[in-house]
């Protein structure tokens, strides 16, 4: 420890020496007025490099439209000027002497803007996708065929995104990602993150930011990256916003709506949003599994379940927010949401047992019925403050978080012989299993350019977060409930994180760019599990105990070095340290049926993974991107099965099974076809190695894959759009499950209309119904396959409408939240 804060000591005492040293010597002055030479007071003044109009430094002008650039070495710029309802202008470019003592820049005059935007709506033209030097941009309302679909079908056609049976996100075919909103924690994870993620409608998201390797401001968790969904915001002065509506359909309608509106006047920033949606799906899923014998690994008994889910679930959401300028450098403000998802999911199973020679021996139906309600409440404390014009600011924030669920549960099982002649009385067990789950982080941050575009940033952040599910079963006997005592489990989960870190970042000469960033985390947690087991000397349950405390501290350095060829040509080298922490209730023991044989349990014993992540890109022309990466993770966390031959069960859990080696190249290109036709595509080709054990027995599971995401945008004349996209994987392995190949494809087309105010949308998805799901696991004793198929071919018709008053303004609010990691761990309504 002693070590650590040592290196951390000596990293801020060098980043403070050379904010210490003297900025330069030339002062650049000027004054700016508009067209009819009335002074501009608080115009905003940039100074740009002339050979790519990279920003150098930034000032306010004062009352009397002058403004003052103090420290700037030697170089070639211009002065870029911007006011609101103003065009923007640059002086003519310039050059700076060493030890040039002042410069006085001509006048500029800005002209105004020569359309009022009183009324007017404009419409975006953004591309589909977007390379920037650290991630990858995907905006939403760029392709057609987003409209209506949920913000989890956004990410399954996004690149690189990979959304699995169970709704897992994985990227570039590594799981444990990190998935934001707005910059702030979904907190939750598996299954129940993909369950908001379909109630969350693409109607109220932005764009995508998709990050496999952050930078040292991030929390470190996440081994393959984070994945940070916007929500629309506006930098409107007067008020702004938009309604929407859509019908989806598949076998079942899914409508939804949702309203934005943002009203900034002076000093007061207000918005709200707020989103109605349905998921009304079904899923067919059969398995196939194989019984063997332990020692001999002969076949006992074979096992065929064909089971028929459906899920029917409803979204209230909300989020209202304020920010309030007390001052022109210090501005406070506050978010509170939520959502309210109550719904049903039903399981009907039919399963069939039949000795090694396919003889049928058994039948079972099986009916789960689950009525969940998941409510959630948030609240967030910002502050932003601006200490000069050069950019340095210090920001903080403080969340709560806190999730309220609930689980009734009820599984039926009847038995009956190869003739369908009952065998057994049918039998019922009842569970409750209610979730309770508080989260609060405070964060801080500090940002300072420097001299010659160097930059030092720094902050803290703690977490504590408390979970409390106390699951109890029963077994009906003669219409009276009795505890299943073996069954039942109460585990509290306490976990405080405390983090730092430093990043700087600063030009290596012409051609070169460096960033060096080291965070430090330390992790506390603590688990108890009670309940009862049973022993067998007694035949009778009897209570036990179970605690784990935990304690680690970490380092996680990233560095970033860019190298800038040519015009044509660039280069970025990155890496960076991970580490995924076990999701909440992944460690706890209590059980989940699925059905009478199939059931999930959590395992106490977790521990994190750790992940080396290393990438080389080239960037041509800025369009084309080419990527290399590799990947050491360790302790890899992902699902096992487990068999018990003699009751024919099988038992799903999460366990630390092995290590990961992945190797891989990614290749993405926008590409101009015509002048009506853009074309974005990205391809993936990567090597997944999986090596550890498994039930007692050495795996090693590898295979190559290859991805390709294509999109095609036509824009015509009057309002007119279209697109034709659609996805294809080849086979791949997730831990010990093998996925075969599947794809994807969709068309759309959408009109402006009512003055370019509304937008109307058609598409469809999945059309060639291919996005089928076939998968097979084989490992030590387990031998089994699996089918599923989904709703996923969808005919959906949008609407939106965008109305606003005002003017444009140069202020947008910055994403804010400082709980970034825990949300994405909590497994809601399970």
């Amino acid at each position: 420890m002693r070590k650590i804060l040592t290196l951390l000591l000596a990293v801020f005492t060098l980043t403070a020496s050379v904010t210490a040293q003297n900025s330069g010597k030339t002062s650049i002055t000027g004054v700016i007025k508009d067209g009819g030479q009335k002074t501009l007071m608080s115009a905003t003044i940039m100074l740009v490099k002339a050979k790519d109009s990279s920003a150098v430094k930034m000032t306010v002008a004062d009352k009397e439209g002058n403004y003052l650039i103090e420290g700037i070495g030697a170089g070639d710029y211009m002065v870029m000027v911007t006011a609101v309802g103003h065009q923007k202008a640059f002086s003519a470019p310039f050059s700076i002497s060493q030890d040039q003592g002042a410069l006085a820049v001509p006048l500029i005059e800005l002209e105004p803007e020569v359309k009022s935007l009183l009324g007017v709506t404009v419409v975006s033209r953004k591309p589909f996708i977007e390379q920037k030097i650290d991630r990858m941009v995907v905006n939403v309302e760029a392709s057609v065929t987003n409209v209506g679909t949920s913000a989890l079908e956004v990410l399954e056609k996004s690149p690189g995104i990979t959304v699995d049976r169970d709704g897992n996100i994985s990227l570039k075919g590594k799981a444990g990602v990190m998935v934001y909103i707005d910059g702030r924690p979904t907190y939750l994870s598996g299954a129940d993150l993909a369950n908001m993620l379909r109630n969350m409608s693409s109607n109220q998201l932005d764009q995508i930011e998709i990050m496999t390797n952050p930078p040292a401001k991030y929390d470190a968790a996440g081994n393959a990256g984070i994945i940070n969904i916007k929500t629309k915001k506006t930098k409107q002065v007067g008020y702004s916003g938009s309604i929407s509506a859509s019908w989806m359909q598949q076998r079942y309608a899914n409508p939804s709506s949702s309203l934005n509106f943002n009203y900034r006047k002076n000093k007061v920033n207000v918005f709200t949003n707020i989103g109605y949606n349905t998921w009304n799906n079904f899923n067919k899923l059969s398995i196939q599994r194989k019984f063997m014998d332990d020692q001999t690994k002969e076949v006992v008994s074979n096992y065929d379940q064909v089971s028929r889910m459906r899920d029917d679930f409803r979204t209230l959401s909300a989020k209202l927010g304020m920010d309030y300028s007390i001052t022109k450098k210090t501005t406070l403000g506050f978010v509170v949401n939520g959502y309210h998802n109550p719904g049903n999911f039903t399981n009907k199973s039919h399963v069939l047992i039949s000795d090694p020679s396919r003889t049928l021996l058994s039948k079972t139906n099986a009916v789960t019925t689950n009525e969940r309600t998941w409510k959630n409440f948030g609240a967030n404390l910002n502050m932003r403050h601006v200490f000069d014009s050069t950019g340095t600011e210090l920001t903080m924030d403080a969340d709560y978080i806190g999730y309220d669920g609930s689980n009734d549960q009820r599984l039926i099982n009847s038995y009956f012989d190869p003739f369908d002649n009952p065998t057994f009385k049918p039998d019922t067990l009842l569970g409750n299993l209610p979730q309770d789950i508080h989260i609060f982080s405070f964060k801080s941050d500090f940002s300072k350019p420097l001299k010659n575009g160097a930059k030092f940033e720094a902050g803290i952040k703690t977490s504590f977060v408390k979970t409390d599910n106390n699951a109890r079963y029963d077994n009906i006997y003669y219409q009276q409930a009795i505890l299943d005592s073996g069954r039942s489990n109460h585990f509290i989960y306490d976990e405080n994180v405390n983090a730092a870190y430093v990043n700087y970042s600063r030009p290596l000469g012409k051609k070169w760019t460096g960033q060096l960033g080291l965070r430090l985390e330390n992790t506390q947690a603590s688990g108890h599990s009670s309940g009862f087991v049973y022993n067998t000397t007694q035949a009778r349950f009897v209570p036990f105990d179970s605690t784990f405390d935990r304690d680690y501290t970490q380092l996680f350095p990233t560095l970033y070095l860019q190298y800038t060829a040519s015009e044509k040509h660039s280069f970025v080298l990155n890496y960076g340290r991970r580490i995924n922490r076990p999701d909440y209730s992944d460690l706890n023991p209590f059980i989940l049926f699925l059905d009478r044989y199939t059931f999930e349990q959590g395992n106490p014993n977790l521990k994190p993974q750790f992940a080396h992540n290393i990438e080389l890109s080239h960037t041509y022309k800025g369009a084309f991107t080419t990527t290399l990466n590799y990947t050491n993770t360790t302790d890899i966390i992902t699902d096992v099965l487990e068999q018990n031959t003699a009751l024919n069960e099988t038992v799903v859990k999460k366990s630390n099974i092995a290590s990961l080696k992945q190797f891989g190249i990614s290749v993405s290109g926008n590409i101009p076809v015509v002048k009506w036709w853009t074309m974005n595509v990205w391809l993936n080709v990567f090597n997944n190695l999986y090596k550890g054990e498994a039930n007692g027995d050495p795996i090693s599971i590898g295979y190559t894959t290859g991805r390709i995401n294509v999109s095609n945008q036509f824009k015509f004349e009057k309002g007119w759009s279209a697109e034709i996209s659609g996805f294809y994987t080849t086979p791949f392995v997730e831990g010990v499950f093998r996925i075969e190949n599947f794809g994807q494809m969709n068309v759309g087309i959408s009109k402006q209309v009512l003055k370019n105010k509304g937008t109307l949308r058609i598409s469809g998805r999945d059309i060639l119904y291919s996005n089928k799901i076939n998968g097979l696991i084989k490992y030590s004793d387990i031998d089994a396959s699996f089918q599923q198929v989904r709703g996923s071919r969808q005919v959906t018709i949008g609407f939106t409408y965008r109305f606003s008053k005002g003017k444009a303004s140069n202020s947008p609010r910055r994403n804010i939240g400082g709980a970034d990691e825990e949300q994405n761990r909590v497994k809601a309504g399970q």
